[in-house]
């Protein structure tokens, strides 16, 4: 019984850090990547020895991909609270909106706002760059003003340039 808690917890830690691993390297945090990388293959090869030593029963067999499969959940919960990165936003509007683009600026949101002609006449389009951890209220002043709007999330790995960056380095500034 006591190989069985043991298994389940060191999966319950090891997925989340192959999860956290592969986000790190994927945003090109590849020192981080890598130290999550060692303590993944530490506890994997820990945890891997305790399955195969002895009988070899089911029940550990089972608990070890049980706990694989609620780490995923785990690891994705984390990495959605650390919200590393960022978020670009399209949003398609029927009509021109322009408190909608004066509040969201007022807010330290850049927009881009283009207009483009749609199946049954003018739309406008909004585009937004921003942190994801910030995607969230974003997303909820749009639906605010504009409930029917068709809003397009992406998540850009590299950019350069533009009103983000001057904004970050001004916050920056202040902080120093």
């Amino acid at each position: 019984m006591y190989d069985i808690i043991r298994i389940f917890i060191l999966q319950l830690v090891l997925v989340p850090i192959l999860s956290l691993r592969i986000v790190f390297v994927v945003k090109n945090l590849i020192l981080l990547g890598s130290i999550f990388g060692f303590l993944e293959a530490l506890i994997y090869v820990f945890g891997l020895s305790i399955v195969l030593s002895g009988e070899q029963s089911i029940a550990e067999m089972l608990i070890y991909a049980l706990g694989f499969g609620i780490g995923i959940s785990i690891g994705g919960f984390i990495e959605n609270k650390l919200a590393i990165g960022y978020t670009s936003l399209t949003v398609n509007l029927i009509q021109k909106n322009p408190e909608l683009v004066t509040k969201l600026r007022d807010q330290g949101f850049g927009v881009t706002v283009f207009e483009g002609a749609g199946r049954d006449g003018i739309r406008y389009q909004l585009q937004i760059l921003t942190s994801r951890s910030l995607e969230g209220k974003v997303m909820k002043m749009i639906e605010e003003d504009e409930p029917h709007a068709f809003i397009i999330s992406y998540e850009p790995r590299k950019f350069k340039g533009g009103y983000l960056l001057k904004a970050m380095k001004k916050r920056m500034k202040r902080n120093s």
